[in-house]
Order: C-alpha cells, then structure tokens, then sequence
C-alpha cells in the first residue's frame, strides 16, 4: 500500500510524515518521527506504555492508526516538559523516587497528567482509577499515587 501524508501537531510542533495506512500512532511517533517515549509494552492497549495525549486526552497509541491522528494535536512524554523545566507532575515523580526502570514511566505520566487536567483535585481513588490501565512491575503504584496526590497539592496552593 503507498504511504501516505500525516499532518499533525506534535508538541507544539506541525510536522508531515509518510505513514502506510494500517501504521500505528505509535509506530509513527517512534519510527518517522524519533519520538521513543512512548514505548509498546503489548501492542493491545492493556499496558498503557505507550500512553500519549490526542486532543488532551490520554489514549493508547498502539491503538490508534496514526492517519486518526491527520489535523489533530498530539503530546507525547518529550512534550510534557523539558529537562531543565520540569512540570510539578514530573517534580514529584522524580522527588517520590517513583522512576525505576523507566520502561512505564512516561505513560504514567501521560495519563497522570490528563487526569489532573480533567480533575485538578482528584480524590486517592480517582486517581487510581486513572492510572488504572498502566501497569508498572518494578514500583507498585504507592510512590506514583504519592507523587500524583503531591503535584495536585502544589497546583492547588499555585492556584
């Protein structure tokens, strides 16, 4: 099948690949565009590894053609913040100690984020209900629910 034209925005930056039609966001953002935050854990949308943000919400971009994504806006992890501007989220994470392999990190934090977008003062369990489809082997889920709980504290004080 010919490969055909991605317009879209990626963090904040327009950009146009050739994508085959059945390639996934996933495949588009790792292999056309050298994006590789996102990682593919399972390839079915249970892992959540490769959690990105498609028009400000959190979806699994394993599960996306990437020719959906034509005229939308899309942020991956490397979109969330910059190293020497880290977001609160992020801050947290890294304070909590909650990075260890680093494999689930930043679809955590992807749909973290969304989530404190959605509800900026989420409860204990809204915000387990919103990592719910991350799966993390190395910290279990104390440290990241911590470090969520921490970020919203601190934007409801900025606020």
């Amino acid at each position: 099948m010919a490969k055909q034209i991605l317009s879209c925005t990626v963090n904040d930056e327009v950009v146009e690949v050739l994508v085959r039609p059945y390639e996934t966001l996933l495949d588009a953002l790792r292999e056309e565009m050298s994006l590789t935050g996102p990682k593919e854990g399972c390839g079915t949308g249970d892992c959540g590894a490769c959690t990105v943000h498609l028009d400000g919400k959190a979806v699994a971009s394993c599960l996306v053609l990437a020719l959906q994504a034509r005229g939308r806006t899309v942020r991956t992890i490397e979109g969330l913040g910059r190293s020497d501007a880290l977001t609160a989220l992020q801050q947290a994470f890294v304070d909590k100690g909650v990075p260890q392999c680093g494999f689930c990190i930043p679809g955590v934090l992807m749909a973290a984020a969304a989530l404190l977008t959605e509800n900026p003062h989420p409860t204990e369990d809204e915000i387990r209900y919103g990592i719910a489809g991350n799966l993390c082997r190395c910290t279990g889920y104390t440290t990241i629910v911590a470090a969520i709980v921490e970020s919203a504290a601190l934007s409801a004080k900025e606020n």
